[in-house]
């Protein structure tokens, strides 16, 4: 009985284990209850939810596209899940914007584009919403529990979010099988401060995101110091060199920004290469940090995305 009682204990013990906030712990999450959440049905294969999140202090938004042939109790089912970038004024960019339902068509996995804020990267911010606990546990849970996830998982983003899909599949290894990053911020440690001039433009600052700039907590999130731990995830990386590309328009000019981010995809997809990391890399040449460039990756990147999932048409 003794050692029943002992067994029984670390089984608890396991399911009460969090996130662990240096991201060394595994990725189960804590025994907590379901989210409440309200589903707004906007089509046949779209749900937007609304999600009582206690990792926000308020209501988190989500919206799930659904595979052909899901209905309640069906599953399991892969998920891809795509991440926002910053400043966008629509959470759920990736459907409006970004053609997301037609891409992913065909394909027989859940679809999730979770809300990010407008520069919430992708973290449990010291002082304020826990973005990172409300997508990778609240919503999992829901996902799990009513939508028939399984346990195969990609993951995917632009800038911002490109940031969240390899800090994510980093922080918690075994949790993505793949991830992919459009002019993805890679590496928040270059030295130009791009992440601190992007929180100050927005009214943030990292003191409230990772601590000052020297905090352990920045290299524990930064995609480029977590290459180690993606040997076990294919990965895929795309970004343009800022000049005026095929899909600009005729006013398009030089985009510094996306140059910059190029420097960062290069020195990132180097060191996980040399961590031993299955890495694809897009650096396309001409083109800017906008739409058109993102669409195209997604669509480039789809067939291993869903592949690594177990998720072919």
């Amino acid at each position: 009985m003794l050692l029943v009682t002992f067994a029984v204990a670390a089984v608890l013990l396991a399911l009460l284990t969090p996130f662990s906030p240096d991201g060394t712990g595994d990725y189960r999450a804590t025994a907590t209850e379901i989210p409440d959440y309200r589903v707004n049905k906007l089509g046949e294969r779209d749900h937007e939810l609304t999600v009582d999140s206690a990792a926000l202090g308020r209501d988190g938004m989500v919206r799930i596209l659904l595979p052909e042939g899901w209905k309640p109790g069906s599953g399991p089912w892969p998920v891809l899940y795509l991440l926002n970038g910053c400043c966008q004024a629509e959470y759920d960019s990736w459907i409006t914007q970004g053609e997301a339902a037609r891409l992913t068509a065909g394909y027989r996995a859940l679809v999730v584009v979770p809300e990010v804020g407008t520069v919430g990267f992708y973290s449990d911010w010291r002082d304020g919403p826990g973005w990172e606990t409300f997508h990778l546990t609240e919503v999992r849970q829901i996902l799990e529990s009513e939508y028939g996830a399984s346990d195969r998982r990609a993951v995917a983003g632009l800038s911002m979010g490109g940031f969240g899909a390899m800090s994510y599949a980093g922080r918690h290894p075994g949790m993505f099988q793949a991830a992919a990053s459009f002019s993805g911020v890679l590496h928040t440690r270059d030295g130009n401060g791009g992440v601190e001039w992007l929180l100050r433009r927005n009214g943030e600052s990292s003191a409230k995101l990772w601590g000052a700039p020297q905090d352990p907590a920045w290299a524990a999130h930064n995609p480029t110091d977590l290459t180690g731990k993606l040997r076990d995830v294919r990965l895929f990386v795309s970004s343009g060199d800022g000049s005026p590309g095929p899909l600009d328009g005729p006013t398009a000019t030089q985009d510094d920004g996306e140059a910059a981010l190029l420097r960062q995809a290069q020195a990132f997809a180097e060191r996980a290469r040399a961590d031993g990391a299955n890495v694809t890399v897009d650096f396309y040449g001409p083109g800017t940090h906008t739409w058109p460039y993102w669409r195209r990756g997604l669509e480039r990147a789809l067939p291993m995305l869903m592949g690594s999932i177990g998720a072919a048409p």
